[in-house]
């Protein structure tokens, strides 16, 4: 079991090299961060955790800048999204900063995908909400295509584009990890389709024995492609031993801790404690 941290990088919070740095000192293997470009003030669309949207969603930076941060003031710690809002994004210039901090850490990018929430938002991007899913997977898709190929082209129903050129590769070969995060009906399909790993969340102790039979049945169909075993990253795991336990039980092979977006003062004494945690299981 592998065990990292995530936090929403706030302008207002401990700064991202500080952080990283505080989280390889303790140990932790990852570190991710989360995306939004912007909350629409409509608030149509529901928080997903119910109640009030929390302020963090609204003054994160961009996440790329903010792992550059990070990438550059540590050696081991594994940097990355969780998740990047794809279906917001051009492939091509997200592909270009994926090989861009992976380059620059050694290889360290863990590169979390999905397609978001918040439809306003996407839609202020041009994206229909209805066909997100189709977008984020040829989107993926075709930034592998240009990470793997010196001269890459891909011609698809969202995205077309004729032969490019794009340097740098990314240090990992073929590609960073595609973490492919959801919980909802389909996101195995994605999973198979262009991930690398799943990315769930919010598995507590009233839905970890049906997350359970998500997992068999993931693990079931990627035998069936002829592909190994899937690993797993749990996103906001529940930092109790006897839940960690349970979690290596049903496959999680990375466990996630969420971080408050707030100071060094309030966020290093509760890393300090997940390190502890760490240290007895």
């Amino acid at each position: 079991m592998e065990f990292g941290l995530t936090m929403f990088p706030t302008h207002d919070a401990i700064d991202p090299a500080s952080l990283a740095r505080a989280a390889e000192e303790r140990g932790f293997e990852s570190l991710l961060f989360p995306e939004h470009t912007h909350i629409p003030t409509s608030r149509r669309s529901p928080y997903p955790g119910g109640g009030e949207l929390p302020r963090m969603y609204v003054h994160t930076y961009d996440p790329f800048v903010a792992l550059t941060a990070a990438a550059t003031v540590t050696d081991r710690l594994r940097i990355g999204t969780g998740i990047c809002l794809l279906v917001e994004r051009d492939p091509i210039t997200t592909a270009k900063e994926v090989a861009s901090v992976d380059h620059l850490s050694g290889g360290r990018f863990l590169f979390g995908v999905g397609a978001g929430w918040n439809r306003e938002e996407m839609a202020n991007h041009g994206t229909d909400p209805t066909t997100r899913m189709a977008l984020l997977g040829e989107r993926v898709t075709a930034m592998k295509e240009i990470w793997t190929r010196d001269e890459a082209e891909y011609h698809g129903r969202y995205v077309d584009f004729d032969p490019i050129w794009s340097w740098p590769k990314p240090a990992r070969q073929p590609h960073p990890p595609v973490l492919v995060g959801g919980m909802g009906p389909t996101v195995l399909d994605r999973v198979l389709e262009f991930g690398d790993e799943w990315l769930p969340q919010n598995i507590t102790a009233d839905n970890i024995e049906a997350f359970a039979q998500r997992a068999a049945e993931l693990q079931r169909r990627a035998t069936d492609a002829g592909r190994r075993e899937i690993p797993m990253t749990l996103f906001n795991a529940q930092p109790d031993p006897e839940m960690v336990e349970r979690y290596a039980a049903v496959g999680i092979s990375r466990c996630v801790f969420l971080l408050p977006a707030k100071g060094a003062d309030t966020v290093l004494p509760r890393m300090d404690r997940y390190a502890e945690l760490m240290s007895r299981v």
